[in-house]
């Protein structure tokens, strides 16, 4: 008698990893299952939650923090034991994180991709550039990725397109900032190269998706839907006829015979406990909660390393004052940076770097500057009109390397309204970042001089970039990694991890692009 399953697939989680592979696996005829822990909340909610916090520079605060699903923002959520205080802006919600990104769609440089072979630090890929190039063109088509087809994004400078592409972006890039013009013409002539930054933001109706209007609200959220996120794969996958089971928290994936996982326990707010089966499974949960699944079920470990290797693109920042109006605030919140150092032999000894440009509206922080200076009333509004005008931001990424040490674990005490472990964290920063940080602190000066400026503030702490890898890292070897070059975990055959914490290797860029890219559907047989 043939077995009966619930589902062919079950994708848990809904963000832009998890939707996209459950929309092509819909559309290709499969039962499809997607389980969200969080909630379905619409874009005029996020909006108006926005507009009523008083925390504007939070950008979870305008989504969801229920006991069932907290965002990584509320201290219960996570324990840090190490020596950073790793704590990363996600939230629970249908469509997951890319509700508040600023639509980053970096790839990979081929290098990136073999660090070991190439500079004798960390791991390489189980696959090469090349491999996956023809599933960026997918991903970019499905994100509708704005960018320039003719730029060398290594950051050397190069006159010719740089890493190679069979085919261009969908759209062509957004018009040049007055920011983006004035501070690229000035640290350009000083031997800063200018990379622009591919993006999700439409610069033409595209997917249902209107045109960018430049609202400069990409975080927390864009307010009419021309930047990407994770909710409109949602909508397609349930429109090809998936199911979205939300409020619905995976706690147990079930093993049965021949090591192969049948079904997939989740618990509801009420408490009530569910259990269905598939043919397979797909865990799309962020690099968090996706380890911290496989090691409460027990299952894809016997490497010991599910919430090892844990890396992020732990970073540096300054504020300066330049010495003309540049005028951030208007579009997009980010539109480029430099990446001199994005790749080269400096990776031998130190961490690659790239210095990212932030242009959004910088009131908020103009204002509490000046406040904690004790500047008050008419002079306040003089100095904020004159400050926000010239105020520049710049974040710095820099590339950890894979360390088991470096962990993510569900927490031995502590539990969640639901009764389930919360999260700990271990996170050391490496020397391999902190070798890099004379000559980031070095260019800071070089661009504050060049741009006439005034430091308001250089930080020579590390920071938070929110990027999640490693956590459940791919190779080729089962005994050191979790999945292979498919996404496929060695112990179980029939699940699969789309999650960026697969990626063995940080680079310096945002990785949803290239999740996006892991996991072709037409790799595997469902």
């Amino acid at each position: 008698m043939a077995e009966t399953y619930d589902a062919d697939v079950v994708v848990i989680g809904s963000g832009a990893i998890g939707a996209n592979a459950a929309y092509e696996l819909a559309r290709l005829g499969k039962s499809v299952i997607i389980l969200e822990a969080g909630s379905h909340i619409p874009r005029w909610k996020i909006l108006e939650n926005f507009r009523n916090s008083p925390r504007k520079n939070n950008f979870n605060d305008p989504f969801p923090n229920a006991r069932w699903a907290g965002t990584s923002m509320d201290h219960s959520y996570l324990e840090n034991t190490g020596s950073f205080d790793y704590r990363p802006g996600m939230v629970k919600v249908v469509g997951g994180t890319t509700w508040h990104w600023v639509s980053a769609c970096w790839r990979f440089l081929p290098n990136d991709m073999k660090m070991a072979s190439v500079y004798g630090r960390g791991r390489d890929w189980p696959i090469s550039y090349d491999d996956l190039e023809p599933w960026y063109c997918r991903a970019e088509e499905a994100l509708g990725v704005v960018g320039d087809n003719e730029s060398d994004q290594s950051g050397a400078g190069g006159d010719k397109p740089f890493p190679p592409r069979s085919k261009p972006y969908p759209l062509q890039p957004e018009g040049t900032m007055y920011f983006t013009q004035r501070t690229r013409k000035r640290l350009e002539a000083a031997g800063f190269n200018f990379v622009h930054e591919p993006n999700a933001r439409v610069t033409a109706p595209y997917d249902g998706r209107p045109q960018c209007c430049g609202n400069n609200n990409c975080m927390p959220v864009c307010p009419i839907g021309a930047m990407y996120s994770g909710i409109f794969h949602v909508d397609h996958a349930v429109n090809a006829g998936a199911k979205l089971l939300t409020e619905s928290t995976a706690y147990k994936l079930e093993k049965g015979e021949g090591n192969k996982i049948v079904a997939v326990h989740y618990r509801k707010p009420d408490g009530s406990d569910h259990r269905i089966t598939a043919r397979y499974f797909i865990v799309a949960a962020h690099a968090f909660e996706t380890p911290k699944l496989l090691l409460m079920s027990d299952v894809a470990n016997s490497s010991d390393q599910v919430g090892r290797n844990l890396m992020d693109h732990t970073g540096m920042g300054m504020f300066y004052l330049a010495d003309e109006p540049l005028w951030p605030g208007r579009g997009a919140q980010q539109q480029g940076g430099f990446a001199n150092f994005r790749d080269g032999p400096h990776r031998m000894h130190h961490s690659a770097f790239r210095h990212q440009s932030s242009t959004w509206v910088p009131n908020y922080s103009v204002a509490e500057n000046l406040i904690s200076q004790g500047i008050f009333g008419k002079e306040l509004d003089r100095r904020i009109r004159h400050d926000a005008a010239r105020w520049v931001e710049v974040v710095t990424y820099l590339e950890e390397l894979p360390n088991p040490a470096n962990t993510v674990r569900p927490h031995t005490t502590r539990r969640d309204g639901l009764g389930l472990p919360t999260l700990t964290v271990n996170y050391n920063v490496s020397n391999y970042i902190h070798d890099a940080a004379p000559h980031v602190l070095s260019d800071y000066d070089k661009m504050v001089q060049t741009m006439g400026g005034t430091y308001i503030r250089r930080d020579n702490g590390l920071q938070n970039r929110d990027h999640v890898m490693g956590s459940v890292i791919m190779g080729e070897n089962s005994k050191d990694s979790v999945v292979n070059s498919d996404c496929r975990t060695f112990d179980h055959h029939n699940l699969f991890l789309a999650t960026t914490g697969v990626i063995p290797a940080a680079a310096t860029v945002n990785p949803t692009l290239t999740g996006v890219s892991d996991v072709p559907p037409e790799n595997v047989t469902i």
